[in-house]
């Protein structure tokens, strides 16, 4: 059953979302981590994937990941607490894939995201974000190669859907489908959505909820 087909989890997850949401901390190292006392949904994906006009769609807050995104966190996780009481949380990961960062900086994160993938047993699952427009690349196969070496359980959202034909969108979901199958720590199934026009967000909110009730 998708989420579309459950709108029972769909109004829950609609409600959760309403609620309380508030910026936590960014962790430029594993010693920052927040306690581990609730369950964790992350979001990876390429620099200018549309990750924080995607965030801040999927919890009705304008400039709630902009919290996270002043220079000098970039390279950082950052943590959003979602309900009071504490329901569970939401992980921003850095952006990757940016040609112009320096080598040292892609080490960093290439440590960092590892070492919190390897390490993170409430992590339940990653959304890893692929523009519409352009498919999976290279280095989204190497995030892919990551979370399935860290058995840690990952879904594909589509983002900046409303760009691109209908036609198109059908190929690049396919096209994804097909590349990700095979792929043990993935998830079948794959969300399009527009931050701009709301396409998707009940859904992609369902995902994440069922992510963290079935953790």
């Amino acid at each position: 059953m998708t989420e579309q087909d459950n709108p029972d989890l769909i109004e829950e997850a609609r409600k959760v979302f309403a609620g309380p949401i508030t910026f936590l901390k960014s962790a430029p190292d594993l010693k920052f981590l927040p306690d581990m006392s609730v369950n964790e949904v992350a979001f990876a994906g390429r620099s200018n994937v549309g990750k924080s006009s995607l965030l801040n769609a999927l919890t009705g807050r304008n400039g709630l990941a902009r919290t996270s995104n002043t220079p000098g966190r970039t390279q950082e996780l950052n943590f959003f607490d979602v309900g009071d009481p504490l329901r569970f949380r939401l992980v921003d990961m850095p952006g990757y894939g940016y040609a112009k960062a320096p080598k040292d900086m892609v080490r960093k994160w290439r440590f960092l995201v590892n070492d919190y993938l390897r390490g993170r047993a409430q992590l339940k699952r990653t959304l890893v974000l692929i523009d519409s427009r352009h498919g999976i690349k290279d280095v989204d196969k190497d995030i892919f190669d990551m979370l399935d070496a860290a058995a840690v359980s990952y879904r594909v959202v589509l983002t900046k859907a409303d760009k691109v034909k209908a036609s198109h969108l059908a190929e690049v979901i396919q096209a994804t489908g097909d590349a990700i199958r095979k792929r043990p720590a993935a998830h079948p199934d794959i969300i399009p959505t527009s931050s701009e026009k709301g396409m998707g967000i009940p859904e992609l909110r369902a995902a994440v909820l069922e992510s963290v009730i079935q953790g």
